[in-house]
């Protein structure tokens, strides 16, 4: 005890060797000082019976928040929080679940044990890595001079918490996993999968050489196929949501106010002589730059005002689809390249190209009669995202379009409606609204218009609101009072990532499997925004019934005869083939593949017949040079005759028997860990409240 007394006076340098490695759940453990809260604060969420409160929990989410910073360099974004603290929950039920057991099974880590590891021979590698030379050594003086200075107290304290974490999850590990072994076949199965080369030939009676027509399908057979595969028909406990969506969008005064404030900016510039860079610098939330661009790099909308303004000019503000911007045109160059803006109305080919084209002449004839060409191209243009634009295109260069569309825009006239040309997508009507082979050189000033705390605070009270009115006067019901569009999920399983159409959120998957049909939630906060939901239909466990799935049990039941069919094929061919002569194969069977696979292993796709196990097992079991009776794989029936087989090297095997038992035990261990962390968790009594908590 003395010498962790010693130990634990380092110097403040070295605090920097151990400051950034402590995970998340090193983190979680240090939050049991939280206890010391009062009893009166709000409850967030039970674990095992266990409160957890808000505290608590935004204790470690900024915990895990600034140690996520720290190693990444790098804010995590508004948006992504609740995935994150979603990540946090589940962490934290994981680790209080895994002390309770370390408490249970009474291990533990002392003073002495976490002096031999720090002090001892082979020190963690996180330590160690901070006093390697430059010749790649690891430099024993230097580090033990280090963790014996009594400046170092708080360092050495953070390299003990370090390493007793990682000595009682060795343990904890050590303790659930004492019973995995790895069996002798084990060992030598492995070894003979890596090691053992093979030839062969092999026939195969494919499955899909047999027709439907060829089988005895009955409505008996059917059913006891059903009957002996149950499994194949269960029905997991599942769940339908009916909800809306209250998305976080910026409001008209957001936009308005944005715009106002880049119109300032835009006075400021047409009086100050400064550089444009500076109020880039200061105004923009994009990085300064001098861009020499083809018209179709720009806006469509900022194009048209650019190609008609002068040098210096400031342009804007503007709306595009990155938010307000405000350009300065710096230059006008030629370019060898032309670009149009082109519009266009489509009259789509639904199979019949002569009634297309009959509609198209009579589009034409409207326009040619007087007819506004953006009005009727909103109204029966069949492209739909330029439609809603009057049939605007935008600038494209050539390459952009189809041939047909392209030939007729490059070689039009400005403003002139051409006649309905055909393509692959129907027949269009184009008018050519602009033409250049001009490059310009520009500077930006980008704002994008993002929601305020304000906007958002009314987007969450009219969820708020609409919860609360859904509770009491029904879900439909309310939601056509306000005119909300109901949508509703798919059925979704407990362990979904993520529910359809909603997204990510594991307390309102929670809550659709804690509630019953017609239970409304609270306001859920979710990526786009805010969402509230209704139990809209409960999917118990159970098996779906056969005449639900009697068609789909028909093509299980279909392929199953199929196999049987191949075996029955193949035990024929089986009783005229020799070692050595498995071409005769097809003249019981013309249908029957007969092929070679060369330098294959039992690890490995084996060519023309893939990673099939029942095949692979055969190969390496039957005699050399004999052929083998039929075998049932996953494309049929295959008869195999192994040509050369490599021996069993035993001496080899000697050799490599330690190194495979350790990595064949390190990879069992692991998974029987890691699923026993997850049954923990399965099994655990979680109640989550925090959708009370979070916007």
């Amino acid at each position: 005890m003395g010498m962790m007394a010693r130990m634990r006076s380092l110097a403040p340098w070295f605090i920097l060797t151990v400051g950034g490695l402590f995970v998340l759940f090193m983190v979680l453990s240090d939050s049991k000082l939280t206890e010391l809260v009062g009893r009166q604060s709000a409850i967030i969420g039970e674990i095992n019976g266990e409160e957890v409160t808000y505290q608590q929990f935004a204790r470690l989410v900024e915990q895990a928040r600034t140690n996520q910073v720290q190693q990444t360099g790098q804010e995590i974004d508004e948006s992504q929080m609740n995935l994150f603290r979603d990540r946090v929950w589940d962490a934290y039920i994981s680790q209080r679940l895994v002390e309770s057991k370390i408490d249970e099974f009474g291990l533990e880590v002392t003073d002495e044990e976490i002096m031999d590891v720090i002090a001892g021979p082979n020190p963690p590698a996180f330590l160690r890595n901070s006093f390697i030379d430059s010749t790649g050594n690891f430099n024993r003086a230097m580090y033990d001079e280090a963790i014996y200075d009594t400046r170092n107290k708080e360092a050495l304290i953070q390299a003990e918490e370090a390493v007793r974490q990682q000595r009682i999850q060795e343990k904890l590990q050590s303790y659930v996993t004492a019973s995995v072994v790895v069996s002798q076949e084990e060992l030598k199965r492995t070894y003979m999968e890596k090691n053992i080369m093979m030839d062969a030939n092999y026939v195969l009676v494919s499955e899909a050489q047999i027709r439907d027509d060829e089988l005895e399908i009955t409505d008996a057979g059917l059913k006891k196929f059903y009957d002996e595969n149950l499994d194949l028909y269960e029905v997991e406990p599942q769940r339908k949501l009916k909800y809306v969506m209250f998305r976080k969008a910026p409001s008209a005064l957001d936009s308005s106010s944005v715009k106002k404030s880049l119109e300032s900016v835009v006075k400021k510039l047409k009086a100050d002589t400064s550089q444009f860079k500076t109020y880039v610098e200061i105004y923009s939330e994009e990085p300064y730059s001098i861009d020499t661009v083809s018209l179709t790099r720009i806006p469509a909308e900022v194009g048209s005002v650019i190609t008609s303004s002068e040098k210096g000019e400031v342009i804007g503000p503007m709306l595009t689809s990155q938010g307000f911007a405000i350009y300065k045109l710096n230059d006008v160059l030629n370019s060898d390249e032309e670009v149009v803006r082109a519009s266009h109305i489509l009259v789509s080919d639904q199979g019949d190209q002569a009634a297309a084209k009959a509609e198209a002449d009579k589009v034409y004839e409207q326009l040619m009669a007087g007819a506004d060409f953006e009005e009727l191209a909103r109204q029966v243009s069949g492209d739909k995202g330029s439609a809603v634009k009057g049939g605007d295109l935008g600038w494209f260069g050539k390459g952009a379009m189809v041939p047909e569309f392209e030939q007729a825009s490059f070689s039009g006239k400005i403003g002139v409606i051409q006649k309905p040309v055909q393509t692959t997508f129907g027949f269009h009507i184009i008018k050519v609204t602009g033409r250049s082979d001009k490059k310009y050189a520009v500077e930006k000033i980008v704002r994008k218009i993002e929601p305020t705390a304000t906007t958002i605070d009314r987007i969450y009270g009219k969820a708020g609101d609409f919860a609360y009115l859904a509770g009491e006067d029904g879900f439909e019901k309310t939601a056509e009072t306000y005119s909300y569009i109901t949508l509703e999920t798919p059925a979704f399983k407990e362990d979904a990532t993520s529910i359809p159409g909603i997204g990510q959120n594991s307390g309102l998957k929670r809550f659709a499997f804690e509630h019953p049909v017609g239970d409304v939630s609270e306001v859920f906060s979710i990526n786009s925004g805010y969402v509230v939901v209704m139990v809209s239909e409960v999917i118990k466990a159970g098996y779906k019934p056969f005449d639900e799935v009697k068609a789909q049990a028909k093509i299980g039941y279909t392929r199953q005869l199929k196999k049987q069919k191949t075996m029955e094929i193949a035990k024929r061919i089986h009783a005229e083939l020799k070692p050595g002569n498995l071409q005769a194969a097809t003249s019981v069977y013309d249908k029957a593949i007969v092929k070679d696979a060369k330098n294959f292993t039992a690890g490995i796709n084996v060519p023309g017949v893939g990673r099939d196990f029942a095949f692979i097992s055969a190969a390496l079991e039957i005699p050399v040079n004999t052929v083998s009776e039929p075998i049932l794989g996953n494309k049929g029936a295959y008869i195999i005759e192994v040509t050369s087989r490599t021996d069993f090297d035993e001496s080899k095997f000697a050799m490599q028997r330690n190194l495979l038992r350790d990595q064949l035990l390190q990879q069992k261990k692991s998974r029987v860990f890691n699923n026993w962390v997850d049954n923990l968790a399965k099994a655990a009594d979680v109640k989550d409240y925090r959708f009370k908590f979070y916007r």
